[in-house]
């Protein structure tokens, strides 16, 4: 049984209990999101999470962190480390996008390591195996795409990202009306290769419900992909992308049906005066089924400081109605990220979520940034360090500038602003 199935029978299991108690949420209002779809709880019926999270209306904004080897770089040690630092920096869930080396065995090492939600998608291993022996991603069958989605379900994995809306239809909106970047979805490319090259529909499309069975039975959180994510400003909210989401919407309906939780993921490259317009569209042609998105990036002409465009966009995205942020690395657009840059797309991404939850008037959001204006009132540095999002660095900072200073830092020390003027009120702050 499901978690969504579970909650549309009244059953409370003990992942919507922990969820719950993790959020301050009221576990009969939550049983009732899972049952409508709004909100899912990504986890596999073979796996045990240390931590179980939530995603969807009501909820903390998550960040996900992405790892997985290359061909390039091919050495799962790399990968673990990446695991690791995420997690540490608060990363909620993760994924595998493992393109090289023993793709199975990596996804053991990653899945055993990894207390959180884990990801794939499954064509990449797909296209792997089907490239080596037959030379070609057009040479993909239905059966090798549900084989490996099946293999990747049995060994644990959690959620799965499946451009089911890739489609002859949507493929003809793209060609129709042209774009700059075309496809930037690897796994969107590969569909619309196979699709024009076959000249038959997209096997995840065509096989959806055999998808949902096998979804079923391991309680696999369907993340629908956006293979028609703009790769650039000059192609958002386009024909191809909108076509692609109206799909998704009705396979939403159609996961549900089945008993199936599913979310939906979005762009991409957006200006910031489109970004509430496209998550208001998705909301209303997905059923409100949560959403996933890809920053959105604000602009295309900062390589080496996308976790910053990407930060920009991801806090306005999840202010209107996005759920989960996925993060992106300032080597975006540039090669694999190291072990430095998957920490910094996450605190990003963290930050981008939180200044999005205060908005929303999630529980203790603002109360988080209460007490750090306290503490800072106070002048109460080990406080101020523990409250920060991300501890180490603040420490760091402020153990090598401090100056030696106790009180006051070495920006203004004795003319500290809010020391001058306490000390002329006479009395101290009453919070």
């Amino acid at each position: 049984m499901t978690q969504l199935e579970a909650a549309r029978k009244g059953r409370i299991t003990e992942e919507m209990v922990r969820v719950a108690n993790d959020e301050g949420v009221d576990i009969d209002l939550l049983v009732k999101r899972v049952a409508a779809g709004t909100v899912v709880i990504p986890k596999n019926v073979n796996r045990d999470l240390k931590k179980v999270g939530g995603v969807g209306v009501g909820l903390r904004t998550k960040v996900n962190a992405n790892i997985g080897t290359s061909a390039t770089f091919p050495d799962v040690k790399d990968e673990l480390a990446k695991l690791k630092v995420a997690l540490d920096a608060g990363a909620d869930a993760m994924m595998d996008l493992s393109t090289g080396g023993d793709l199975t065995q990596i996804r053991r090492a990653i899945l055993d390591n990894c207390g959180v939600a884990l990801g794939t998608v499954p064509i990449y291993e797909c296209a792997v195996n089907v490239v080596g022996v037959h030379g070609g991603i057009v040479k993909i069958t239905a059966e090798d795409l549900l084989g490996t989605i099946e293999r990747q379900a049995k060994q644990g994995v959690d959620f799965m990202t499946l451009h089911c809306g890739i489609t002859m239809e949507s493929i003809g909106r793209l060609r129709d009306q042209g774009r700059l970047t075309d496809v930037v979805s690897r796994g969107g490319a590969f569909l619309v290769s196979w699709v024009l090259a076959n000249e038959k529909e997209n096997p995840l499309y065509e096989r959806y419900d055999d998808i949902l069975a096998l979804a079923r039975e391991y309680d696999i959180t369907l993340s629908l992909g956006d293979g028609f994510r703009p790769g650039c400003l000059a192609d958002a909210t386009d024909r191809a992308q909108i076509q692609e989401l109206i799909i998704l919407g009705e396979l939403v309906k159609r996961a549900r049906d089945a008993g199936v939780q599913a979310m939906v993921e979005g762009p991409g490259h957006v200006p910031l005066n489109q970004i509430a317009t496209n998550m208001q569209i998705q909301k209303r042609l997905c059923e409100n089924a949560p959403f996933y998105v890809l920053g959105p990036l604000v602009t295309d002409v900062a390589p080496g400081y996308d976790h910053i465009t990407s930060a920009i966009g991801g806090s306005i995205a999840a202010m209107n109605g996005a759920d989960f942020i996925c993060y992106v690395t300032p080597s975006e657009h540039l090669g694999l990220p190291t072990v430095e840059d998957v920490k910094e797309g996450v605190i990003a991404a963290r930050i981008a979520g939180h200044a999005a939850d205060i908005v929303k008037g999630l529980p203790g959001a603002a109360e988080w940034d209460r007490q750090m204006a306290i503490a800072r009132k106070a002048r109460d540095w080990p406080k101020q360090l523990e409250l920060a999002i991300d501890p180490v660095k603040a420490r760091e900072v402020y153990e090598k500038r401090s100056g030696g200073v106790d009180e006051v830092c070495s920006m203004c020390g004795e003319l500290c602003a809010m020391k001058v003027v306490e000390e002329q009120l006479g009395k101290p702050s009453s919070c």
